[in-house]
């Protein structure tokens, strides 16, 4: 079979959008799934509705661990590969094909140093995406300047900054735009602040420091799309229906959102609205990031540990249990909706979409995986709106006060392991609880403890919390009621009184 190329396309007479030369705008460190079915379908769709007329020159961060790899298979299509997008809209049953072209080659930071510096010569480049995870985004002392390249994102960008400046650093507009789109809070400042800290180490001159400043724009984004990436047991059966061999394929949900902190200006030069795309530049992202945090993440974190201790093993298949399906809409319409300052039809309809991706007969998201470290996600997801929730009403939220103790008990395991606390579902079968080394040895030392005990040991935890949740009026004291009630008859049976409001 013949390998996807813009001749394959051509001999099958494909009549979808192709866009085979143009200049390239855009700079893309990272060559992974995420990217390209988000940011890439993204510019590929303003390329077609607004002719944009923009071409990505994709980097590869870190030195590759196999050959052939993304960047060959990339390289080897022509920057070529099929998208399919999936899932629910509207209640309709979606399953969305797309031959995405925007991409012209695919560089790697180790190999072609030469050549990603070079880049940064291009007088037509003005954009660069990042996604380098969210450990990417960190400044490494230990880089320097003449590494070629550097080893942290962070100090490559740097390079590439460096060498623009020493091209363009005297004209004005050849700054760039840059997005990173690591899950981390407020990742255009963290970028940004990497940067000017190698600026500064790196000693390249206060004149360099102020075109960073001035020249250039550093966005902080939040971006919304879960990426199944190559669909391994459908791609052969797909590139026999496509005609084609495409190794760079990959599949994601159809839903996806992406919001941009940026000057009204950033909404005229990159015209998502006028394409019909899901991106919102906006002055303020954060109601957005909180939205996105507490209800779609909340909602899996305070379901995943206690439907997967009844039974339950992806988070489509808890959609289809009344109770647990129950419990998470009472936990996101009437205990963290209420805590969020966005209009409620607003995060009303946001909830409505969560569902509905929740759902998605195409996505197989195990719990076990959103489950890993659970102890900084029950922090950050769930507990804001647990306090927020006790100070406006007085009162405990019982689905996220039930969703503590299910973390508790998810994380009474009985042996450390080279790959974490082993413990067991009520079935006998044993699972492993993924975290932090500390924590874990922190429940196997308390293993033994009676609920009351328990309750109190990690509630007094500043380390997990950043504070003592005993200070919580009543907290602690149904924390151990609800563990007591797990231990003698299971989680499903707790959520169940959580969803007909019976008290503990």
């Amino acid at each position: 079979m013949k390998r996807l190329s813009y001749a394959t396309l051509c001999e099958q007479h494909y009549s979808g959008y192709l866009l085979p030369d143009a200049p390239a705008k855009a700079l893309q460190f990272g060559e992974g799934n995420f990217l390209r079915a988000f940011v890439d379908s993204f510019l590929d769709i303003l390329n077609e509705k607004t002719g944009f007329y923009c071409k990505v020159t994709v980097v590869q961060p870190r030195p590759p661990r196999t050959r052939p790899n993304v960047r060959d298979f990339l390289n080897e299509q022509e920057g070529l590969y099929t998208l399919y997008l999936r899932g629910f809209f509207a209640g309709e049953k979606v399953d969305h094909k797309r031959v995405i072209s925007c991409i012209d080659r695919c560089l790697n930071a180790h190999e072609d140093f030469a050549e990603l510096m070079a880049c940064a010569e291009n007088p037509h480049l003005r954009y660069i995406f990042s996604n380098t995870t969210e450990a990417g985004i960190v400044y490494d002392p230990s880089c320097r300047f003449a590494d070629a390249p550097a080893f942290s994102f962070p100090g490559k960008l740097t390079q590439l900054l460096y060498r623009r400046f020493q091209r363009f650093g005297k004209e004005k507009g050849k700054g760039f735009v840059l997005f990173p789109c690591e899950l981390i809070d407020d990742n255009g400042k963290a970028l940004k602040d990497c940067v000017l800290q190698y600026a500064r180490q790196w000693q390249l001159g206060d004149a360099f420091v102020r075109w960073i400043e001035e020249e250039n724009l550093f966005c902080s984004t939040l971006v919304d799309r879960i990426v199944t990436g190559y669909p391994k047991n459908e791609a052969p059966l797909m590139h026999k229906e496509n005609g084609y061999e495409d190794k760079a394929l990959t599949a994601g949900e159809v839903f996806g959102s992406w919001v941009i902190k940026g000057p009204q200006w950033l909404q005229d030069e990159l015209p998502f609205a006028k394409a019909g795309l899901p991106v919102l530049i906006t002055g303020d992202y954060k109601p957005y990031k909180q939205r996105k945090v507490r209800i779609l993440n909340g909602a899996h974190t305070a379901m995943s540990a206690d439907a997967y201790l009844a039974g339950q093993d992806t988070v489509r298949d808890c959609m289809a249990d009344g109770v647990i399906c129950g419990f998470m809409r009472k936990a996101v319409y009437e205990e963290i909706i209420p805590t969020l300052a966005l209009p409620r039809e607003e995060l009303e309809g946001f909830a409505c979409l969560v569902t509905e991706r929740f759902q998605n007969p195409f996505i197989d998201h195990a719990l076990l995986s959103i489950c890993l470290n659970s102890t900084s996600k029950w922090r950050t997801r769930v507990l804001p709106s647990l306090k927020a929730y006790l100070q406006n009403t007085g009162k405990l939220p019982a689905c996220l006060t039930a969703s503590f103790a299910f973390y508790i008990a998810f994380y009474c395991g009985f042996e450390l392991t080279g790959s974490g606390l082993l413990a067991a579902r009520a079935d006998g079968s044993h699972y492993t609880v993924s975290d932090e080394t500390s924590i874990l040895e922190f429940y196997l030392a308390h293993r033994q403890d009676p609920p009351r005990a328990l309750a109190y040991a990690v509630c007094r935890n500043t380390d997990f919390w950043g504070e003592d949740l005993t200070v919580l009026d009543g907290f602690a004291d149904v924390v151990a009621k609800i563990l007591e009630k797990v231990r003698n008859e299971g989680t499903h049976a707790v959520m169940k009184s959580c969803v007909e409001n019976q008290a503990y």
